[in-house]
This record gives C-alpha cells, sequence and structure tokens, in this order.
C-alpha cells in the first residue's frame, strides 16, 4: 500500500518504523524539516516538509493515489482538516487522530469522510478501568467483542499455578482457560501441554470475562477497588474518571493547571478535584494517597509518573498504574502483580497498524484486531474465518501450524471455545492467534507448507 504519515512526532515516527517492516510505500510530511530529515535517515522512506492541511504538500506526496492517509499531529483540529482535504484529493482511506473530548464526543457518528477515529487516551483509560477490576492483573485486554480477555497475571511462590503442568490445568480449575504465552526471565515461550510453570513466571490466560472472574476468587486474588487517586488532569484523566464515575468507586484527582481544575470540575460530577502539584509527596500523604486502593499517574511527563508511582508503591497502595510512553524508560519499570504500565503512544500505533493490515487481510479470513506483549516480541492476532481458510474442518490436533503459534481461543455464535485437539475451525468464527512469528492479514500463513 501507499499510505502517507502526517506527523512526524513520537506516534508517526513509530507508525513509520512499525509499517517500514511490512514493505509499504511510505511518505511522511511534516513542517518541521529536522524531523522528516531524522525519519527519512532511520527508515525507508520519502519526506515532504511543509504544512499537512496545504493541497500542494498533499499532492507533493502523492495523496492523488495514495491507498491511506494517516494525521497524527498534535493538533485535533489539523488531523481531521487534513483528512478533508486529502479525501477531496481523491486519496483511499483516512485515520486521524483526535484527542480532545469534545470533538471525540462530537465527530465520531458524524461522517467527516474518516475511515477512522483514534482516540488513544481514551482507549488507554478504557485499559486502565478493566485494570482496576481485577488489581493483581497487569494486563487485561477484551478480544471478540468483549466474548474472550487476555490477562497476564505473575505466578508467585507456593500458588495453585506453582510448578503446575499446562495439560492438568483443567483438572485443577473448575474454569476453562488456556495460558497462550510465558515470559520467564528474558525467555519468552509459547507453550504446549508439557510445559511447567514456576514461581515468577509472567503467563498470559486466555478466557471468558466470567471464567477470569471465577479464577481470580479461586486463587484468592483482590477484586475491585473503591477509593481511586489519579495524578495529572490529562484527557486521559477525564476520560477515566468520566468511565468510573458509573460505580460507587471514590475518585480523587490532583492536577496543577487551575484552568484544568476548572474544566474536569465542571465536567465530572463525583469527582473530587484537588489542584496541587501531583509529584508533592507531601500534598500525596496530605490527601490520603496511604489509603488509597489503587494510584494512576497520568502526567504527562514519564519521569514524574515513575517517580511518584514508586511512591505510592512504598505507601502500600494495592494498585499502581504509570503512564509511560518512552520505550526506554518503561524497560526500566519493573512490572508486578500490582503494579502495570500503560503507553498511548502504544495504543495509538496498535490501533492503526490493526486498521492497515484488514485493509489487507485475505486468504482465510478478516483480519480484525492485533495485541502485541511481552515488549512487542509475542502478537495476539485476530480473525473471522472465512471459508477459504484452509485449515476449515480439521481437528486442530490435525492443524500443522508454524513453529511457535497456538491457537489460543474460538468463538463461534457468541460462546468461547477453549481449543482443545479435537476441535475444529469453521467459517464464521472469531479465533485468537498467538505467535512469536510476524503475520500479514492472510490467516492461511499460519499454516505449515
Amino acid at each position: 500500500m501507499k499510505i502517507i504519515v502526517a506527523g512526524a512526532g513520537n506516534v508517526g515516527r513509530k507508525l513509520l518504523e512499525e509499517l517500514s517492516l511490512e514493505e509499504h510505500n511510505l511518505v511522511v510530511v511534516d513542517k518541521e524539516a529536522a524531523l522528516v530529515e531524522n525519519v527519512v535517515d532511520s527508515f525507508d522512506v520519502m519526506g515532504v516538509v511543509g504544512n499537512c492541511v496545504s493541497a500542494e504538500i498533499l499532492k507533493n506526496a502523492g495523496v492523488e493515489d495514495a491507498d491511506l492517509l494517516i494525521a497524527c499531529t498534535p493538533y485535533d483540529e489539523m488531523n481531521i482538516l487534513c483528512c478533508m482535504v486529502a479525501k477531496k484529493l481523491g486519496v483511499g482511506d483516512t485515520i486521524a487522530r483526535v484527542r480532545k473530548p469534545e470533538y471525540f464526543t462530537l465527530f465520531r457518528d458524524v461522517e467527516l469522510g474518516l475511515s477512522m477515529l483514534v482516540n488513544p487516551e481514551y482507549e488507554t483509560a478504557m485499559e486502565i478501568s478493566r485494570l482496576l477490576r481485577f488489581p493483581s492483573a497487569i494486563k487485561i485486554e477484551p478480544f471478540a467483542a468483549g466474548k474472550v480477555e487476555v490477562v497476564e497475571v505473575v505466578v508467585t511462590p507456593k500458588s495453585p499455578l506453582d510448578k503446575l503442568q499446562l495439560k492438568k490445568i483443567a483438572h485443577r480449575f473448575q474454569e476453562k482457560l488456556l495460558v497462550c504465552a510465558v515470559q520467564r526471565g528474558n525467555n519468552v515461550f509459547i507453550p504446549n501441554g508439557d510445559f511447567v510453570l514456576e514461581a515468577w513466571d509472567e503467563i498470559y490466560i486466555t478466557a471468558s470475562p466470567k471464567d477470569i472472574s471465577l479464577f481470580f476468587r479461586e486463587m484468592g486474588m483482590p477484586r475491585g477497588v473503591n477509593k481511586i487517586m489519579i495524578a495529572g488532569g490529562s484527557r486521559t484523566a477525564f476520560y477515566l474518571a468520566n468511565e468510573l464515575k458509573k460505580t460507587n468507586v471514590a475518585v480523587k484527582i490532583i492536577e496543577n493547571d487551575e484552568q484544568k481544575c476548572n474544566f474536569l470540575d465542571e465536567n465530572l460530577d463525583k469527582v473530587e478535584i484537588v489542584c496541587g502539584d501531583a509529584t508533592d509527596q507531601t500534598l500525596l500523604d496530605e490527601e490520603g494517597l496511604g489509603s488509597m486502593d489503587a494510584y494512576i499517574a497520568l502526567c504527562g511527563i514519564d519521569e514524574r509518573n515513575i517517580v511518584t508511582s514508586l511512591f505510592a508503591g512504598r505507601k502500600g497502595v494495592k494498585k499502581v498504574i504509570a503512564k509511560v510512553d518512552n520505550p526506554a524508560l518503561a524497560d526500566l519499570w519493573e512490572e508486578k502483580s500490582n503494579q502495570s504500565i500503560v503507553s498511548i503512544c502504544t495504543t495509538t500505533v496498535n490501533e492503526i497498524i490493526r486498521y492497515v493490515r484488514g485493509k489487507e487481510s485475505s486468504g482465510g479470513g478478516k483480519f480484525s484486531k492485533l495485541y502485541r506483549i511481552i515488549d512487542d516480541r509475542v502478537e495476539i492476532l485476530e480473525f473471522i474465518v472465512s471459508e477459504h481458510f484452509e485449515g476449515v474442518d480439521v481437528p486442530l490436533k490435525d492443524l500443522k501450524l508454524k513453529g511457535d503459534t497456538l491457537i489460543a481461543a474460538i468463538v463461534r455464535n457468541g460462546a468461547l471455545i477453549v481449543p482443545g485437539g479435537n476441535d475444529a475451525i469453521y467459517p464464521g468464527d472469531t479465533v485468537l492467534i498467538v505467535t512469536l512469528q510476524e503475520y500479514s492479514g492472510n490467516l492461511n500463513e499460519i499454516l505449515e507448507r
């Protein structure tokens, strides 16, 4: 595909890095010459310096014969206008990153010629709200319209999972679940039934939301939170508080900017707004940090989020979540059972890559979702199976898959099937593929030739 990326900032650069690995014809547009030069020198892309809402600049980038334009500048208005101009000039599809709550609410249901609206702050807020359901989980991601969840947990010493062979998991737990990936130190495994879990393994479990809930109860892991402190009145904080206020959870937001405080106070009912420095440990203590069930660091600077999160952990907060977009800083964060990180940049890139692969999907089914885990070393791919899948009606025990590839879930008529050797895949099924390999949008690629 020929793809134009408008905006060479953090998101644009990460997008171009990912897309260049998939051999697309790429063009980057940005008014900052230094950013364009840096991206062109780093990846196999062409660069155009100029304002991305200019018809002349977009024509120089080849918009008239482009398949897709992705507008991911820091400015919502510019992204929307860029997509509208590009559509008028003949581009195939357009994606705009829109972050402001008022724009997201106003435009997501309005026809503007946009193929897709991406609101990473909103998606990140929803990710955090899922984590707060089960504080012992490091990550929770829904698939198949919420029928399946992939949950990351740590195997603690002497837990029922410690020293458990995976083929015996069905006898040990009444819930239907499958361990689809394991990280042990620096090693990553797509395990089979003979694999034996060990203490401190980070494991990824596939199950229905109901069975996930029962699993946490059986493991004696805490569920839900009652008191939450959010550091930083960002857009993500707004979306999260708006979601949490639907429950009986007590939410307190600490924000230094008086204008933001006024906005939050006027637009959020049942949420306490404190105007103060969220990095001030004395203030955090005075506002009752030690009595909180969860602390969520959503300041604009990653380093501040890490520092205050470490402080919250020392204060005994049950669940600590930090927004960290810088990959180098994220690598320094040691995720534990009560600590998680989220990345707005990663959320944006994954959403857009999913769309791009979905446009190219052919052979076996429609590609519908992408989720990366374990430092992006493992991909979880969701497909809706078509009659062209070459493994239709073949028992899984006879299906020859490529190495380090696992069928982790089958959803049929809205019901989850935890795959066994005698199960088969049929057209209309939604399947989850977990793999260490790189696949495009072709489901048949998972089969050994």
